[in-house]
């Protein structure tokens, strides 16, 4: 198995399991800058060389001794499911990506075939209702990750508790999980306890959101969008992820975590 979705940076001064959807373009271009003294030019996620990669194979080796032997400081990144899931409707479903094509080819014809749902036209850009077409994706989210039909579970909407677990259960141990919501404060955690060849002054980084302009821009508040079913369906799918990770499953406008994360807990029920 070993550890997919695991970077590290060329010098080895920090590993990091990415979770999709939780800020990891501007994590990964962090990591970039602080040992190269510049970002990678395009998106962090087609980079193939200044960062070592589980899915390049070179770098598999090098990631598995420093992760199998704690060598560096690790971390992951998460983030309150209601905003993750409405980030991925928008961007992979109802957005163009980056390529000028839909998300996965023939998923969105699928989703509008069978599951009713619509998507703004071809280019995104028309009207419709969004929160009608969101709760059907959130219906076929479900499908996915309960019974792997139509198909199975994409990485943008897969429960963030399963990204991490294949860090621990193969043998890695976080030293840091931090929030989205409060993303400057945690990740000055991992550079107070790193060593980078290029300082990184977080006040002066942008913000790499590789998603934004993909889509339609969301009409309501995230409250809207969750009625009493569909608040059923999400605690169906992240149940793990509201309980491990402090979110409040009961205030779908509350993006904020209720506590700190409990690493010692994430180890304990992820490590099966």
């Amino acid at each position: 198995m070993g550890f997919p979705g695991t970077w590290m940076t060329e010098s080895e001064s920090v590993v990091y399991r990415v979770v999709p959807k939780c800020a990891c373009s501007t994590i990964g271009q962090i990591m970039f800058y602080s040992d190269h003294g510049q970002f990678f030019d395009g998106d962090i996620h087609d980079s193939t060389k200044g960062l070592h990669k589980w899915a390049q194979e070179p770098s598999q080796p090098i990631i598995e001794k420093n992760v199998k032997s704690h060598k560096s400081y690790a971390f992951t990144c998460v983030r309150n499911p209601y905003t993750r899931i409405l980030s991925s409707f928008f961007d992979k479903i109802c957005g163009i990506q980056r390529n000028g094509k839909r998300y996965r080819g023939n998923l969105v014809p699928m989703l509008i075939q069978k599951y009713g749902i619509e998507v703004g036209g071809d280019d995104g850009k028309q009207e419709f209702d969004q929160i009608a077409s969101f709760r059907r994706f959130l219906l076929f989210t479900r499908d996915t990750i309960r019974f792997k039909k139509p198909m199975e579970p994409d990485i943008h909407w897969s429960a963030m508790a399963g990204h991490i677990s294949t860090f621990i259960v193969n043998g890695g141990r976080y030293d840091h999980v931090f929030f989205t919501e409060k993303f400057n404060d945690g990740m000055q955690v991992v550079l107070d306890n790193i060593t980078a060849k290029h300082p990184v002054a977080l006040k002066d980084i942008p913000r790499f959101n590789e998603s934004e302009g993909h889509g339609p821009k969301r009409l309501h508040p995230v409250e809207a969008y969750f009625d009493d079913l569909s608040m059923h369906l999400m605690w169906e799918i992240y149940k793990r992820d509201f309980q491990l990770f402090k979110y409040d499953f009961d205030n779908p406008a509350n993006k904020m975590p209720l506590s700190e994360v409990d690493l010692d807990e994430v180890h304990a029920k992820l490590g099966d």
